[in-house]
């Protein structure tokens, strides 16, 4: 059975869509009050509208997380006008795959900026807030979920850039996780395989018609799939901690 997340609060970057509009959804049932960062202002709104015609406390917060400062107050709203930070949910991110020969760098750029920095940039400014929500909190546990992908296990050819950032969220999950986990921080990494989500609309035409080919005729997963997963994890009682979840459609096979 899950805990309740009532008295907590949670960020969820990346909110206005997919996973991270899924994610806040099913925080906010389970009670906590949850702040939506993301750029686009508008879907955020009909979120956050949701979530308070379903009894709940949203904050809409327009942010762009690559952008240090804006991630560093996006952090900052959420503790002083809810009043602490017990969970984040590092959702936001991009894929933007094809061949590492003549790709477009500027493709490149925009995942590590939001891949990386902005997970990273998140994450630096929480963690004094997570620290002290375990230590002084109703669950006495906080949470921090980095969102990476099976590319965070498995190099695969024409996604290696992706790949790239991917594994260094993982690395660097697993790093903060030693540092934090006897202060009882959890921090978790969820490694979905191909999910029904906006993420594959970035890619180039030439490249979303291999990809489409790849997984054509597949069942992918919905993004609640994977919000029930990271409402898991994040629910589990003090003395445990989902480290890791690798989760894939059943009909994919890598």
């Amino acid at each position: 059975m899950s805990e309740s997340l009532e008295g907590t609060v949670a960020l969820v970057t990346g909110a206005s869509s997919g996973i991270g509009a899924a994610t806040a959804r099913h925080l906010a049932a389970l009670g906590a009050s949850v702040a939506l960062a993301a750029r686009r202002a508008e879907r955020l709104e009909e979120l956050a509208g949701e979530i308070s015609s379903a009894g709940g406390t949203a904050l809409v917060i327009e942010t762009d997380v690559t952008d240090q400062d804006q991630a560093v107050a996006a952090v900052g709203r959420t503790v002083s006008e809810l009043g602490r930070l017990d969970t984040v949910v590092n959702n936001a991110g991009v894929m933007l795959l094809g061949p590492i020969v003549d790709a477009p760098v500027d493709e490149w750029e925009r995942m590590v900026d939001l891949n990386l920095k902005g997970l990273l940039y998140v994450a630096h400014a929480a963690l004094p807030h997570l620290l002290a929500a375990a230590a002084d909190g109703p669950r006495r546990v906080a949470d921090l979920v980095n969102i990476s992908s099976v590319a965070g296990r498995v190099p695969r050819l024409g996604s290696g850039v992706y790949n790239l950032t991917k594994h260094g969220g993982g690395a660097f999950s697993e790093s903060l996780r030693q540092e934090v986990t006897k202060r009882h921080v959890r921090v978790s990494l969820v490694e979905p395989g191909a999910v029904d989500t906006e993420l594959a609309t970035h890619l180039r035409p030439e490249v979303l018609a291999v990809m489409a080919h790849r997984f054509e005729g597949m069942e992918r997963m919905e993004a609640d799939d994977i919000a029930e997963t990271i409402s898991f994890i994040v629910t589990r009682p003090r003395r445990v901690a989902v480290n890791e979840v690798l989760i894939r459609p059943t009909e994919q096979e890598g």
